[in-house]
């Protein structure tokens, strides 16, 4: 059986930079507080002109590039988002016309907050085991900022926008080697936005569609999440935690970072780690990680790493692959 093979990275960032002193002016808080307890110096916002769908095409153009193939050359494509341009059609259609796919290749979203792009990837791994599916493109694609409250500490100084890119081939050798998901929506009220199309409609009109958080609660569930699912995919797949090269995390908070290297036995020098420079990218925040680990040439082939996620729902879940 044929497995789904990363064979090319990109990523994109918008241009504007904020960093914590310009946030010290805006709310009641310090750099210094700020990188304590998040590890994050800066983040990057969108321009009031550019949306979720143009971060994902500069991040896709790279990474096809990088694959050294057309876009044409594509026979599916998902986008991890939650912050999507339209209500429909999907910001994955949106993107097919622009890079000019017209080839009636499946093309839809998935909505699993931070954790979207672990979530991507096991869909991607079941359509090459099942549907005969021979190239892909994965992308998580956010202009979270949209949906911030600037006035409230606790939440603006997380997230920025940004999106990235993965191509997949059908190929003999190893790629997605298993993927684990886990939800539990019991939890919903700890992170969320607290109105949509469906409900509370009046909140979205008005602009006041925000992130609500419980940082001290959610940060409990992570760090315990993401150490059950380290274990989870290690005895799943017969492996010690010595067989693993990488670990590429959701970039949300550096103190979860360091607790799931800690759980795996890893150095912190064996972790990609962006969340300095790029804060909280919801579900683009792996696939940057991982595309400047390969860029910069940290990550090599045949090394062996392990994608993990946890956000919003709550859902969660984790990537084991070879690349």
């Amino acid at each position: 059986m044929k497995t789904a093979r990363i064979i090319g990275t990109g990523s994109y960032l918008p241009e504007r930079v904020m960093p914590n002193s310009e946030l010290e002016t805006m709310v009641d808080t310090s750099d210094e507080w700020i990188v304590a307890r998040t590890g994050i110096k800066q983040r990057h916002v969108a321009a009031r002109d550019e949306f979720t769908s143009d971060l994902a095409e500069h991040a896709s153009r790279r990474a096809i590039q990088a694959a050294g193939i057309q876009p044409t050359d594509l026979d599916l494509i998902i986008v991890a988002t939650t912050t999507p341009d339209l209500v429909f059609p999907s910001v994955a259609c949106l993107l097919q016309n622009r890079l000019g796919i017209h080839t009636a290749c499946p093309a839809f979203d998935i909505q699993a907050v931070c954790a979207g792009f672990v979530y991507a990837m096991d869909v991607v791994h079941r359509f090459f085991q099942t549907s005969g599916c021979r190239r892909a493109l994965v992308v998580g694609a956010e202009t979270f900022t949209r949906i911030l409250d600037w006035t409230d500490r606790n939440t603006c100084i997380l997230f920025g926008d940004g999106a990235g890119a993965v191509v997949l081939e059908a190929s003999d050798e190893p790629g997605i080697i298993s993927t684990h998901l886990h939800a539990d929506g019991k939890y919903h009220e700890l992170l969320n936005v607290s109105s949509g199309v469906s409900s509370n409609y009046s909140q979205v009109l008005r602009g006041e569609a925000y992130t609500q958080m419980q940082g001290s609660e959610v940060f409990k569930w992570a760090v315990k999440a993401l150490g059950d699912i380290v274990d989870e995919t290690m005895e799943h797949n017969g492996m010690q935690k010595s067989d693993i090269d990488w670990l590429v995390p959701h970039q949300a908070n550096i103190r979860i970072i360091a607790a799931t290297a800690k759980k795996l036995n890893m150095s912190m020098d064996q972790v990609i780690v962006t969340v300095d420079r790029h804060s909280n990218t919801s579900a683009a925040s792996i696939p940057m990680a991982f595309d400047e680990g390969v860029r910069d040439g940290r990550i090599k082939r045949g090394d062996t790493i392990v994608m993990e996620g946890f956000g919003g729902g709550f859902a969660w879940g984790s990537a084991l692959l070879r690349y």
